[in-house]
């Protein structure tokens, strides 16, 4: 029997039919689901407390997802990186590159922690909230800043076992952090009468727990496989230089979102609160669409990393339809319940209505998002970066004056026409996006196969 030469790696024969996808998207999708749950379980819980605590919690809540948001290359590049390297036949490699990101997301979670923490009142202030929602936002910040290093570590963590084929104990770690945070949220908010800061405290915990769990994973991973665990400033710097496009592209996501958050801010507390509610349950919808790009960025870097560019397009056509039928689903699972949902969050029948109104569009608009995001999911796998960041900066520019426009139409027409109109430029912004990736995706530039991309 011939023993396997390390540093000439055999590329792997990746599958990427159903089945593959299946196996990776469905433990995907269960775990991705419980990450908004955190926000979810904390917006049902803050909304027992009244309206302001929930307008707060929209506040505090954009912040802090614009500051994991915008690392979340720490997942979706180290999911490129080491899948390409496992597709190519070298497991020890594939570990090694993914620790970098792993280093580098403990560095950068620190300083966000700092900036988040002590620039908590400034930051929250940008998005023109009331006195009283502003006070709630501060206080949710400051605690859930030392939650922020876990986020990142989760990430990176999470993208090398991703990159490795395994979504399963990404999934078990997940359900266990929600357990978790479903539990600490309401002791300490309601049991302990922390108010809001029991929620961010409650979050907190449960994020350092997963951050350790999936760190023990990797590490005995890479002890098995006979991989360097150390920093190495090279893997460090490699890491950043790979994740810079997917930075831009994540920045330039996020400004959308924060516009529209800040226009939902000016147009009053009520449609806010409106606000935050849709975007936490539009959330879970994104996440659980996810699945598959999550599948995508996994099979898609092992595919070509095994050289088998025309199995990674096979892959993409059949997902994308899977993408769309599941956003079908899910729209009409939602319009079904678009007047329930809403008593889950609030008994203020003003925030009803608007939530209901707003979970309409959200609705309709499904199909549009489970294309949308299955594309991006294998354009990341691909490693098409700097495509991705060239082409949300522009989308990002046509969408000014359509956020402006749904400003200047909805203010002082009511929460319900409000939140609708904030939805609806919502949507534009997603067909946007979703015309340049169809361009993209039909030709060939993004199918680069090796275990790197050059």
């Amino acid at each position: 029997m011939t023993t396997p030469d390390p540093t000439h790696p055999v590329p792997r024969p990746v599958q990427a039919g159903p089945r593959e996808v299946l196996a990776l998207a469905v433990p995907a999708f269960l775990a991705l689901v419980a990450e908004p749950l955190f926000l979810m379980v904390d917006a049902a819980v803050v909304g027992r407390l009244g309206v302001v605590p929930l307008a707060g919690l929209g506040t505090a809540s954009s912040v802090l997802l614009t500051a994991a948001g915008i690392f979340v290359f720490l997942a979706y590049g180290t999911t490129s990186v080491v899948a390409r390297q496992f597709g190519a036949g070298s497991t020890p490699g594939a570990i090694e590159v993914g620790t970098g990101g792993v280093w580098l997301a403990g560095g950068l979670g620190l300083v966000s922690a700092a900036v988040v923490g002590l620039g908590a009142r400034p930051l929250a202030s940008a998005f023109g909230s009331s006195p009283g929602a502003l006070d709630q936002a501060v206080v949710y910040l400051r605690v859930s800043a030392l939650g922020l290093p876990a986020m990142l570590l989760v990430l990176a963590a999470t993208g090398i076992l991703r990159g490795l084929q395994d979504t399963r104990t990404p999934l078990v770690v997940s359900a266990a952090g929600f357990g978790a945070n479903a539990v600490l949220s309401v002791a300490l908010v309601h049991g302990a009468g922390l108010g809001i800061a029991g929620a961010a405290w409650g979050t907190v915990i449960a994020q350092w727990g997963m951050a350790v769990a999936l760190l023990a994973v990797v590490a005995r991973a890479g002890i098995e496989a006979g991989a360097s665990l150390r920093p190495h400033v090279g893997r460090v710097v490699d890491a950043a230089l790979d994740g810079a496009p997917l930075l831009v592209r994540t920045l330039a996501l996020r400004a959308i979102l924060l516009l529209t958050v800040s226009v939902a801010a000016a147009f009053g507390d009520v449609p806010l609160a409106a606000y935050q509610v849709t975007t936490t349950i539009w959330s879970l919808l994104v996440f659980a669409l996810d699945a598959l790009a999550i599948a995508g960025q996994a099979l898609t870097g092992a595919t070509l990393g095994s050289g088998d560019a025309r199995g990674a397009r096979a892959a993409t056509s059949f997902m994308v339809r899977w993408g769309v039928w599941g956003g079908v689903a899910l729209g009409l699972l939602l319009a079904a319940l678009h007047r329930v949902l809403p008593a889950l969050f609030t008994d203020d029948p003003q925030v009803r209505s608007a939530i209901a109104a707003g979970l309409l569009v959200v609705a309709l608009a499904q199909p549009l998002s489970g294309y949308v995001f299955v594309v991006d999911g294998v354009l990341i796998g691909a490693g098409d970066g700097r495509w991705l960041a060239g082409s949300m900066v522009l989308v990002l520019l046509a969408y000014l004056p359509v956020i402006q426009l749904a400003r200047v139409l909805g203010q002082g027409h009511g929460p319900e026409v409000e939140v609708v109109t904030l939805w609806l430029a919502f949507t534009a912004f997603m067909a946007i996006r979703g015309l340049f990736m169809a361009w993209r995706v039909r030709g060939d530039a993004w199918a680069v196969t090796g275990a790197r991309r050059t």
